[in-house]
Formats: structure tokens, sequence, C-alpha cells
């Protein structure tokens, strides 16, 4: 062995560390955690959840309550929107990437494919959500029909002398009639508009009833819980379509009801898919 050239002797040496922290970290590693992961409380393959002897999801990820045609199943509790693939795809997960100040949508253009801006997508949220659970769906930013409430103006000199409302597409009616004395516009798809300054309106509601999750995507995508304070929005309800007391489902709620985890970190959630096991469970 001594004899080898030193770039032989180099080399062998480095396949043998691969050999052997190959066989330690994609062998022996796995193992070890996974064995440790099924003596703990918990499952290793998914904490998967059974029904009358078939497979319903998991108690770590989330899922749609949803029907053939993508639209809510009113007897049920629905989980938060997903951001992951078509919506809670373990294949796909993660966070849309879009940050607090995109705004402004691209509209679509003929033949061109436009984008939701992710102001828009939670006033749109927000809007079916409170249409769903019969509150109101109005939040800071957003305009009546659902989009964000934002303007492009165009200044001559710091006087505004065109207003467009950049997310209402004609021959929709702007949010605002005018602003600073000009006629607000709606937006006209393929026009430009990016030299006009981005002017968020506020507007005059102040406190949302939509919560926050009902209308954003967890970092993951696959979260599959919700605030107490969605659950209990959705409540009456669920509690209407299934003919039960307000205060039975309000007690489900409870019961599937979550601590802050080590009692210091986060909120109380709940478990969307228990819930509604639950309330599928004959009362006997």
């Amino acid at each position: 062995m001594n004899r080898l050239p030193g770039p032989l002797r180099r080399l062998l040496a480095a396949l043998r560390a691969l050999l052997v922290l190959t066989l330690v970290t994609g062998v022996v590693y796995p193992l070890a955690v996974t064995g440790l992961a099924r003596l703990l409380p918990g499952r290793a393959d998914g904490s998967l959840v059974q029904r009358d002897g078939r497979t319903v999801g998991s108690a770590l990820v989330g899922q749609s309550f949803t029907d053939a045609g993508g639209h809510p199943v009113r007897r049920y509790f629905q989980s938060r929107p997903s951001a992951a693939g078509d919506g809670y795809d373990p294949l796909a997960t993660g966070a849309s990437n879009l940050g607090p100040e995109d705004v402004v949508d691209v509209l679509p253009a003929p033949g061109e494919k436009g984008r939701t801006s992710l102001l828009t997508q939670v006033c749109a949220r927000s809007r079916a959500a409170g249409e769903l659970e019969g509150v109101s769906g109005a939040r800071p930013y957003c305009t009546p029909d659902g989009v964000g409430a934002v303007l492009k103006v165009f200044p001559a000199v710091g006087v505004p002398v065109r207003a467009v409302s950049v997310n209402q597409v004609c021959p929709a009616t702007p949010f605002l009639a005018a602003y600073r004395g000009v006629k607000v516009e709606c937006a006209r798809p393929g026009e430009d508009y990016a030299a006009g300054r981005t002017v968020p309106v506020r507007g005059s509601v102040t406190r949302a009833e939509v919560p926050a999750d009902a209308v954003t995507a967890s970092g993951s995508g696959l979260d599959p819980h919700i605030s107490v304070a969605y659950a209990e929005v959705q409540a009456p309800r669920v509690a209407k379509e299934r003919g039960l007391p307000l205060q039975r489902v309000e007690e489900l709620i409870r019961r599937h009801t979550t601590g802050r985890s080590l009692g210091f970190m986060g909120e109380p959630v709940v478990n969307v898919l228990e819930l509604n096991l639950a309330l599928d469970r004959p009362r006997g």
C-alpha cells in the first residue's frame, strides 16, 4: 500500500471515507432515528389517522375539505389556504414567497397570463370566507369586490393628474370616485402603469372579522391546524348544516384545541381533521 503513488493513496482514502460516511449517515443514522421515533409517542410513518379500517389522513399534514368542484363542503370545518402545489401537496411543500409589499396585480392582457398579488389573494379569500360564514369579509386595504385597494397615481409637479384603481379591471366601478380631486379610473389590461406612484388605501375598516389564518397560507403549505378564532367563526355554519346545538360544536372545538408549544410558544390551535372526524363520529 505504501508503494502506491501519493495521488492514488489519497484517492483510495477518499473513497474509504465516502463509503464509511455513506454507511453511517445514509443507513445507520436513519434506521436509528426511525427506530427511536417508533418507540416514542406518535408514529414515524406520518401519524396516519385511521377510520373504519381505512386511512383518512394525517394528524401532521393538512388537507382540504372541498367537493369535486373545489367548493367548501359546508358540513365540515375548513382548513387554512395552502400554497403547496394545488393545495396541501406534500411533494410541493412551501409558501408563495410573496411579501407584504406585493400589492399590484398583473392584469392578463390578450394572449398573456396575469398574476394575482398577495394583497388581492388575501382580499379575495376574506370575501369568500365572509360569504361562507355569514360574517363581514371586509378588511383594510381591500375593495368591496375583493381585490387590493391600490391606486397608481401619476403626478405633474407633485399634483395628481391621473389616478387608476390598478387592481379593478374595467368595466368595474373604482372603489374611490376621486383621489385628491382627480377622478379614479378602472384598470385596462395591457396598459403599463409602472410609472405611477403606488398608493394603498386603508379605507374605513379598522378590524377584520375573518381571522388572518383564513386568508394566508402557512410557510410549509401543509399546516393541519387553524386558530381557535377561525374555528369559532366556522362553528355556527357547521352546527346549522349538521343540525347540532352550537354549544355541542363549540365543546368539540375545545376538546381538539392544543395549547402553546412548551407552554409559551405560539398560540392555541385546532386540528381540523381530528375535529371533523369527531363531528362524524356517532354519538352514543
